[in-house]
């Protein structure tokens, strides 16, 4: 999925793009502004959103010699296509929902680069950071298996490719510490899918 432009990615063409620039304003638009931000020619973005308008998804309203459009967005299609353009900030709290799954329960299961940064685009991996609790071998079978069913079905909610890194609490001091570490990129970028902040993780044994 292209977390960017999620409605182009799924709406093929100039419709999408048209679609695109309209979910991502509140504000009306005139059809020679929609056409320059969608990147097409002003005729074939007059004809994509007269087809909108007749559809019930877009809204015209003429003011003097222009024709202003805006996202119709009690329209329920619409309403589909706004939820489409928000899918990163669902497939995050969906990610949150089924990190119960994982058993025992991560010391800290963390979100980071270009998903967390909100730049992920087709192909680009998700990275997740896994941290096994104090007391968690990392030959445990159960922590395994589930963190690996969990990772799946990571996979098949983003539509991406899900990576997981993984460490134990009492490495965390360590690996932190590293100038160029990724734990340290995602202690400060990262958002927390179950238990704690990486820098409040217990890493006693």
């Amino acid at each position: 999925m292209d977390f960017g432009q999620p409605i182009e990615a799924v709406v093929p063409g100039v419709q999408g793009r048209v679609l695109g620039v309209l979910a991502r304003t509140d504000a009306e638009l005139t059809m020679r502004t929609v056409a320059g931000l969608a990147g097409v020619s002003v005729n074939r973005a007059v004809t994509v959103l007269n087809g909108l308008v007749e559809l019930g998804v877009v809204r015209r309203r003429d003011a003097g010699s222009a024709a202003l459009v805006s996202l119709e967005r009690e329209n329920q299609v619409a309403r589909l296509l706004l939820a489409l353009q928000d899918v990163r900030r669902t497939v995050i709290e969906r990610f949150q929902a089924t990190a119960s799954m994982i058993q025992p329960v991560p010391a800290s299961l963390v979100l980071f680069g270009s998903l967390a940064r909100d730049e992920a685009r087709t192909g680009s991996d998700i990275d997740v950071l896994a941290v096994r609790a104090a007391g968690v071998g990392p030959e445990d079978g159960r922590w395994i298996d589930s963190l690996g069913r969990w990772s799946e079905s990571a996979t098949r909610i983003a539509g991406n490719p899900v990576r997981v890194v993984i460490a134990g609490a009492a490495e965390l001091p360590r690996l932190l510490r590293r100038p160029s570490s990724i734990w340290r990129a995602a202690a400060s970028e990262g958002v927390v899918l179950a238990g704690t902040p990486l820098a409040d993780v217990p890493t006693a044994t």
